[in-house]
């Protein structure tokens, strides 16, 4: 038996609260069980140096927790003068995964910043981060296009992500904390919402996985993605149609 009481197979309730704030090009208030992400897209009019002349754009991504995100206290990283290795590493995550749903020359010589910010962490913030950061990512790209600014719907693909594991030599679906620090294997999936692989980032814990247990857990992932896409959809037309877009 999961602590939460889940079949190995179920989801955390998953939810997105369009225009969470009110300057931001994109917002977005993820919830995925207790895990709440404040996810924020800006629009910048210019690109790094190295994009410069080329006639297309960029996406980038920034990553953070709060204080009192986690059960005891975290220091702020600002005081520590760095971000940590995890930080980096999961903003790297967010910026890869976005912009493989996007055509990048459809943007022009422009830069979306997206801020994922840890309000609340129970297990899964990362692929909480990039599921919210593809919500507020399509607001904005639709506010582009409502003022003339792009001619062109710039995504390719809907995107969303999901950790899987194996816990107990089970493997199981969207990891809360409980079990993600127990898991003999912890992974996480970012794929498209017709099941396409972007990113499969998977370490054996404890003991080392199968290949029977990889492709349970990636059809879990699968299966599990299939329906943020649609949570995600949802939330995007019921914000349009709010908007009168």
């Amino acid at each position: 038996m999961r602590p939460s009481g889940r079949d190995a197979h179920v989801m955390r309730n998953i939810s997105f609260t369009p225009d969470f704030t009110c300057h931001a090009e994109g917002s977005v208030l993820v919830a995925c069980g207790n895990t709440q992400v404040l996810c924020n897209v800006s629009v910048e009019n210019s690109v790094p140096p190295f994009l410069k002349g080329q006639g297309q754009g960029w996406i980038t991504a920034e990553y953070g927790m709060l204080p009192r995100s986690t059960h005891t206290r975290m220091r702020r990283e600002v005081t520590a003068g760095k971000a940590s290795g995890r930080t980096q590493e999961i903003q790297r995550l967010i910026g890869r995964s976005l912009r493989a749903s996007v055509d990048l020359t459809a943007l022009g010589e422009r830069t979306l910043m997206i801020d994922c910010d840890v309000l609340q962490a129970d297990g899964g913030t990362r692929t909480a981060a990039i599921n919210g950061a593809y919500v507020a990512l399509v607001m904005a790209l639709t506010r582009l296009q409502v003022r003339g600014e792009l001619t062109t719907n710039p995504i390719r693909h809907a995107i969303g992500a999901i950790s899987v594991g194996v816990v107990q030599g089970e493997a199981v679906v969207d990891l809360d904390y409980a079990e993600d620090s127990q898991a003999d294997t912890d992974m996480n999936l970012v794929m498209t919402a017709s099941g396409e692989c972007i990113e499969v980032q998977g370490t054996a814990e404890q003991q080392p996985f199968n290949l029977q247990q990889l492709n349970a857990m990636l059809t879990l992932g699968q299966q599990a993605i299939a329906q943020i896409a649609t949570a995600q959809q949802t939330a995007i037309n019921q914000w349009r149609q709010q908007a009168g877009l």
